[in-house]
């Protein structure tokens, strides 16, 4: 029975054992009382808190503005109950801070001068502790995000990733596994917390009754509340013996393919919900998406070194198609002369010589393959047969160790490509395959069709299914040495072999790159050292076919041709005036397109126009071929070019009626195109 005599130690006693903190503020912002509820909250001692200020309690950050809210509430005290859904924080005795809910009740109306604080802590609250880690997570998000926007080395993100994921996530492992290219092994490629025999560079096989394997196969993230009651896939005993009790993983995917898998693992029983598993994909999805961007940065900066390579061995091989020219010329020239075809030794010397001159224009065709400034004529190709052809050939010419098998389709597959270029190709790499196994092995040629190029093949810049009907796949695969990744990397460069000295010139692979991509296709390459090598082209599927030369064109040069010659080079004049003369043509040189005008101007009749595009400075051949024609309209016009690019764009936009002829060119090479360029039409 309560009765005033026991009054006092009732009150005290429920002060003290009130389970939420309380504190008996004066009017002064003094505390007078604090119960131990509060003295435990706020970490003090018991009765430390008796004589402070209440504003010792609130964080520096806002104490400004609490005084300022103490003031106004002395001047109107009001009950203020708790659940009012305010942020607040209290600091205490060692500076942390503590997330609270406050009541407040004024004694302001019984006649005394204080105000109770009830503080409860809120910490706890499963929706606050949710709360709490949901924007953990974000700012560990973001914290991650913007390092990946700022920096350019995916090591980086690499090293971060792991230790971010087990700090937020409270784990005491964590780890990133990546899936070899062959998709047989996982490496670690970085971590936290590694287990012994675990470090980075470790390799794990992928197998799918171990966790690696079984979570790629799941393609899903996958939670391990126990260890010890697992079932689903074989645990190692190193987890168990290192006390690991819980674990989440996540696949780690780019563009759909399994790359890796990022995993934390606790010594505790943890409960890894719907936020652990999406702050986790989240991670993961940036470094997918980082590593993505760095792959494809590095192959644009491929292309664009090949490219730049390219445009090099372009011009390289213009000036060189010109010394080519006047080489061959004159030794053609050479051939007729009295005193050289009655010796026996000089005809030697000059056919050797010869010889030597064709090599180098083929070398210079190999540049310009790479630079894909080859002049192709492109027409319907029926894959399987040249690919059966060929083997047949190479059955006869190969080391009998090395197998050779062709896969093919059972109907005709054309490709649209050049067919003297795509076999030239197609034997390049069977030769570079034949190389790799100098102890036998296997050579393979399949034909498919294929609706769609791989996705890391549809380069921005390059040529994708949407632009034709389909592609013809050539797959040429070897079962020898194979490439290390720093071969590959390099393999399309021009000259880059590993061949010994004299076995090579190191421009089959270049030339494959650059035939292919001028045609509108791609090629691919895939090799494992000691495995094999895999050449897969692509060449655009031949919806129509092409119409073939008319038969009976003429292939001689009418007699006495008046032939207006425009060529800068001396030398390379000098040998067209050789073989014009030959032909019994009356010739008119020039050295430059202003000088044919004045020409053109006079009543002196003309047949043909015969100039090179390039004219050094002022008009090009062009030019002087269109206003040629304007004043002349029957002018016929035969333009060269030592430079191949000039002559794939005037096949593009020159009328059908001009004749193109590529430097170096034979006596008859250019017989045939004068023959063709004064045919009627």
């Amino acid at each position: 029975m309560i009765t005033p005599a026991n009054e006092p130690n009732l009150y005290t006693s429920l002060f003290a054992a009130y389970p939420d903190a309380l504190l008996l503020v004066d009017d002064a912002g003094l505390i007078r009382l604090s119960n131990p509820a509060a003295d435990t909250l706020l970490g003090y001692a018991p009765g430390e808190l008796i004589g402070r200020p209440v504003d010792a309690l609130v964080p520096d950050s806002i104490r400004p503005r609490h005084a300022n809210f103490r003031h106004a509430y002395a001047h109107q005290p009001r009950p203020r109950p708790m659940g009012m859904q305010m942020d607040l924080v209290a600091k205490r005795r060692d500076g942390s801070e503590v997330m609270v809910e406050i009541a407040l009740s004024p004694l302001q109306g019984h006649g005394l001068p204080y105000v109770v604080a009830a503080i409860r802590g809120i910490s706890d609250y499963p929706r606050v502790r949710h709360a709490l880690a949901r924007a953990h997570y974000s700012e560990s998000v973001a914290r991650i995000g913007r390092l990946a926007v700022d920096t350019r080395d995916p090591q980086v993100l690499l090293q971060r990733i792991p230790a971010e994921a087990a700090e937020a996530l409270g784990a005491d492992t964590a780890v990133l596994f990546l899936l070899e290219p062959h998709g047989l092994e996982f490496v670690v490629a970085a971590g936290v917390g590694l287990l012994p025999g675990e470090g980075v560079g470790t390799r794990v096989p992928n197998d799918p009754r171990g966790k690696l394997g079984f979570v790629l196969a799941h393609g899903a993230p996958v939670v391990v509340p126990d260890y010890r009651l697992e079932h689903r896939f074989g645990v190692p005993a190193g987890y168990l013996d290192a006390g690991l009790v819980s674990a989440l993983a996540v696949p780690l995917t780019d563009r759909g393919r399994d790359v890796g898998l990022l995993t934390v693992r606790s010594r505790r029983p943890q409960t890894f919900g719907d936020d652990e598993v999406r702050f986790l994909e989240s991670l993961s999805n940036l470094l997918a998406a980082t590593l993505q961007r760095v792959q494809t940065e590095e192959t644009l900066r491929h292309a664009q070194r090949l490219e730049s390579v390219g445009q090099l061995t372009g011009g390289i091989a213009h000036d060189f198609n010109n010394l080519l020219t006047v080489i061959q010329g004159n030794l053609q020239v050479l051939e007729d002369l009295p005193a050289v075809a009655g010796d026996d030794h000089a005809r030697v010397l000059v056919a050797a010589a010869g010889r030597a001159s064709r090599r180098g224009a083929d070398l210079t065709g190999k540049l310009l393959a790479f630079s894909r400034r080859q002049v192709l004529s492109p027409s319907a190709v029926d894959v399987p047969a040249m690919v059966q052809s060929l083997a047949d050939m190479l059955r006869r010419t190969l080391d009998q160790r090395i197998r050779l098998q062709v896969h093919t389709a059972d109907t005709a597959l054309p490709c649209l490509a050049d067919p003297g270029q795509l076999e030239s190709t197609l034997l390049n790499i069977a030769i570079n395959a034949r190389d790799a196994m100098p102890s036998g092995g296997a050579l393979s040629f399949r034909v498919s069709r294929c609706d769609r190029l791989p996705p890391a093949l549809c380069e921005p810049f390059e040529i994708t299914e949407a632009d034709t009907g389909g592609f013809v796949s050539i797959a040429i695969a070897d079962t020898g040495a194979g490439m290390s990744d720093a071969v590959k990397e390099r393999a399309f460069e021009p000259f880059f072999t590993t061949k010994e000295a004299g076995r090579g010139t190191g421009l089959g692979l270049s030339t494959a790159y650059g035939f292919v991509k001028q045609s509108r296709g791609a090629v691919a390459l895939d090799s494992v050292p000691g495995e094999g090598t895999t050449v897969t082209l692509y060449l655009p599927l031949a919806t129509t076919t092409e119409e073939e030369d008319t038969p009976g064109r003429p292939d001689t040069v009418p007699p006495g041709l008046r032939v207006l010659l425009v060529e800068d080079e001396p030398e390379v004049r000098a040998v067209a005036v050789r073989f014009l003369t030959g032909f019994g043509c009356h010739i008119t040189s020039c050295a430059t397109a202003e000088q044919a005008l004045l020409r053109l101007d006079s009543p002196e009749p003309f047949d043909l126009l015969l100039s090179d595009i390039a004219l050094g400075a002022g008009l090009r051949g062009t030019d002087l071929a269109r206003e040629a024609q304007a004043r002349r309209p029957h002018l016929n016009v035969l333009l060269v070019s030592g430079f191949s690019a000039e002559l794939i764009d005037m096949s593009e936009t020159a009328p059908a009626s001009w004749e193109l002829l590529a430097k170096p060119y034979s006596r008859q090479e250019l017989q045939h195109a004068i023959a063709r360029a004064v045919s009627p039409h």
